[in-house]
């Protein structure tokens, strides 16, 4: 059994998640729920950050499951959780795929862009700045597919490259020679820090819109906020904060501190660029055909997105539709392809609403919240900020920024705090669950969605290794957004 167990994993952690069901048992008997239950959470971020050694749902379900069957939550308290974040389920089974269709039109504009932009700094902010400005208006999670669609499709150019006996830099040595070795670590090192600069973008401008996260738009609801009213009472703090994220970049780029600064090899540019060239030229008229068809399928998405004309999912849904029947992609074998990104992850998500229905149940969080509630009126708004920063690093900020808007809509129901102060509560829980939660992996969708993606083990992005390139982006952004929490509201 040990031997099938977990599949090709590493012993020890066979050994350690065995132990973790057996002790799990007795602490619930003889520690507690409330003790376990935070054990449990301990557990589940340590499978999430062996995500490379052995995909999350099947350890990270396990725990799931011995959760349940313990009592320290219910299935119906675990689909509640499922049905409340079902918008995020259907933009991951549709969105992903309808953007899987759409992968030639993304390398035929990202290979030009990689290629002709010679500075890694420019490219660097592009990345950051394309990622905040689309997730401003469209969905963080959505950029992300993106973002993983064409750093996939670009290390395929290069693998595709590195399998054959080509010379396209005239060079006299054979392309696969050249590509070997430092050069491709320094590739995926390049790629690694363009995608972690893009995915950092997506919560900069998550923050500051009612669209950007799901948790906004709650937020916005419960205050009677729209669009301009939303980011007006946001501005005072993520304005500043954009800015300081865009100069981290500068500053990361510059240093190469924290595996950052690796630039695209020069003799990857130029075979990459002849290769991209070639495929160019014997583009057949069927393909020139896709790529038009795509491209207008681009823009119904931004619009789409943009104007909010439908739940995200059925958007993809949309997309995939247009897509494949004016391509001519009509058989289930072909359409099945464009599931297989997405799908794992929606399984992982839906155990990770177990846990959330866990934290719930047990009523973990609700110490904090009493204690911040408690705290001299004036100190509140920076407490919160703190409190929701921590606790949507190491659980979901989306079940976080619930939680803390509830009991705070509560507080000022009862006539506890005055409007101005629900108003500079809502303000601090916001930013408190979008910028801090950038620290790990699970603190946003966006996030565990690349750390468990097709993409992570191509470029060596592990648990740690994101946990590391994300830390100076959460000391910026956790430090000035929270002078922006106590100085600026």
């Amino acid at each position: 059994m040990m031997r099938f167990f977990l599949g090709n994993s590493p012993q020890w952690f066979k050994t350690t998640m065995i132990g973790f069901l057996i002790f799990n048992i007795f602490s619930y008997f003889f520690l507690g729920p409330f003790i376990t239950a935070w054990l449990f959470i301990g557990e589940f971020i340590f499978t999430l950050a062996m995500a490379l050694k052995c995909y999350p749902l099947q350890s990270g379900g396990l725990l799931a499951i011995e959760a349940l069957v313990l009592g320290l939550t219910t299935p119906e308290n675990a689909y509640h959780e499922v049905e409340a974040n079902l918008e995020v389920i259907l933009l991951l089974v549709f969105m992903v795929a309808g953007i899987y269709f759409m992968k030639p039109l993304l390398m035929y504009i990202f290979s030009k862009v990689f290629t002709k932009i010679k500075s890694k700094m420019v490219l660097s902010l592009i990345f950051v700045f394309l990622g905040a400005v689309l997730s401003a208006f469209l969905d963080a999670l959505t950029v992300t597919a993106v973002l993983i669609s064409v750093a996939v499709g670009f290390y395929g150019v290069y693998h595709k490259i590195h399998s054959m006996d080509s010379d396209y830099d005239d060079s006299g040595t054979l392309d696969r020679k050249e590509l070997s070795g430092e050069t491709l670590e320094q590739f995926r090192s390049f790629l690694r820090s363009l995608v972690m600069h893009g995915v950092v973008g997506t919560a900069l401008g998550g923050v500051c819109t009612l669209v950007g996260e799901p948790q906004n738009l709650l937020i916005g609801e419960r205050l009677g906020w729209d669009f301009i009213a939303f980011f007006n009472a946001m501005k005072s703090v993520t304005i500043p904060v954009f800015f300081c994220g865009m100069l981290t970049t500068v500053l990361l780029e510059t240093t190469g501190w924290f595996g950052y600064g690796a630039k695209l090899p020069e003799v990857a540019r130029k075979i990459i660029e002849n290769y991209t060239d070639e495929t160019d030229k014997n583009r057949s008229d069927k393909d020139k055909y896709g790529l038009i068809v795509q491209a207008v399928a681009a823009i119904l998405l931004i619009i789409g997105l943009a104007l909010h004309l439908a739940p995200v999912g059925f958007i993809g849904l949309g997309l995939i539709i247009i897509q494949t029947a004016f391509i001519g992609i009509t058989d289930e074998h072909s359409l099945g392809k464009a599931f297989e990104e997405a799908l794992p992850f929606t399984g992982l998500l839906v155990v990770f609403f177990v846990i959330v229905a866990m934290i719930h149940d047990q009523h973990l969080f609700k110490p904090i919240i009493d204690w911040a509630l408690s705290q001299p009126i004036s100190q509140q708004p920076s407490i919160f900020y703190l409190a929701n920063g921590f606790l949507s690093a190491i659980s979901d900020n989306v079940f976080v920024a619930t939680v803390y808007i509830g009991e705070v809509e509560q507080a000022f129901n009862n006539e506890v705090i005055t409007r101005d102060q629900f108003e500079k509560l809502a303000v601090a829980i916001n930013t408190g669950t979008n910028l801090p939660s950038v620290a790990t992996p699970n603190g946003q969708a966006a996030f565990l969605f690349l750390l468990t993606s097709a993409l992570a083990p191509l470029i060596n992005l592990s648990y740690m290794k994101m946990v590391k390139m994300a830390f100076p982006y959460t000391i910026v952004l956790g430090i000035v957004g929270w002078i922006g929490v106590v100085y600026f509201l």
